[in-house]
């Protein structure tokens, strides 16, 4: 069935299950629960000693989260930005006790969706673009307070947006005149500074995913996530990574790299110690959903999975 425009369909289902190997009696965290498509999936595959610890930074998927928590022993959902691992796990008292972790980085179909959120311009809404409602400061709060350069740097930087210094001249001079506060105006302002160069695209696309990165401070969280992960993880654990932009997976790709192999600096040593020795494996180059997930699901159409191991 096709996915209507109100319904989140998790991406690579069955690459991630396929991937994490899971265990019947394992323990697995889910660190971007979303509406639990991919905790679903996990959960039918483990057994009644099973455990499945997931989390994510956005109260709403919590509130989602409990419905499915009543009645499920093994799953236990809180709020906690996947930035914070490590904290969590500790807390849990199951550090280093972890048999995989899935990341699902993409934002879901309800946010997208829900014009009060503000992630979006198809409908128009306050400008808000926080995961967390309850952490500052707004999109709309910080575009109307910003300076000039530093909105073109953060544009420029996490939208990968040429244009990102006429969209930020473009921007000063509307608050100027009337504070930015909604998704439809700051789409209008930055249509009308940049001519439309991809048919199908709306030029305000990659303004939006840079702010939206920006707020919820997301790759620096992806950064945090990834150093824990490693100790968090069982030898042989595995960590399972969805991203759906080449910034997110720029760092994701490089990461696993990195630690998948000697350090370059001493590889050439006689005796390399141990010290120097990979933590983790590639498990599998870059996992692509099919033609007929695509078809079925078009949010699929950008995301890409990366698989490492834990070795030591």
């Amino acid at each position: 069935m096709r996915a209507g425009v109100d319904q989140h369909v998790p991406v690579l289902v069955d690459e991630v299950v396929r991937h994490l190997a899971i265990q019947a009696d394992g323990l697995y965290v889910d660190a971007t629960f979303g509406r639990g498509g991919h905790s679903r999936a996990i959960l039918a595959k483990l057994g009644p000693r099973g455990r499945l610890l997931a989390f994510d930074r956005d109260p709403e998927a919590v509130r989602e989260g409990t419905n499915l928590v009543r009645g499920e022993s093994r799953l236990t959902v809180q709020q906690a930005n996947f930035g914070q691992l490590g904290e969590v796990l500790t807390a849990h008292q199951v550090f280093g006790a972890v048999d995989g972790v899935v990341m699902d980085l993409g934002v879901s179909a309800p946010q997208l969706e829900n014009p009060d959120r503000g992630f979006s311009f198809r409908t128009d809404g306050p400008l808000d673009m926080r995961m967390d409602p309850e952490t500052t400061p707004s999109a709309a709060q910080w575009i109307n307070a910003a300076e000039q350069a530093e909105i073109a740097r953060v544009i420029a930087r996490y939208g990968e947006e040429r244009s990102a210094r006429r969209i930020a001249r473009a921007l000063c001079a509307a608050r100027s005149k009337q504070k930015i506060s909604s998704t439809l105006q700051l789409a209008n302002i930055v249509e009308q500074a940049v001519p439309q160069r991809h048919p199908g695209k709306h030029p305000a696309t990659q303004t939006f995913q840079a702010i939206r990165i920006f707020i919820n401070k997301e790759l620096e969280a992806l950064r945090q996530c990834l150093e824990q992960f490693p100790d968090a993880l069982k030898v042989g654990g595995r960590l399972c990574v969805i991203s759906f932009h080449s910034l997110e997976d720029r760092i994701v790709k490089r990461y696993m790299r990195d630690h998948s192999r000697v350090d370059p600096a001493l590889a050439r040593l006689p005796v390399v110690p141990d010290s120097a020795q990979p933590r983790t494996r590639l498990v599998t180059g870059a996992v692509h959903p099919s033609e007929s997930e695509v078809a079925d699901n078009p949010r699929a159409r950008s995301a890409v999975m990366r698989v490492v191991e834990r070795l030591r």
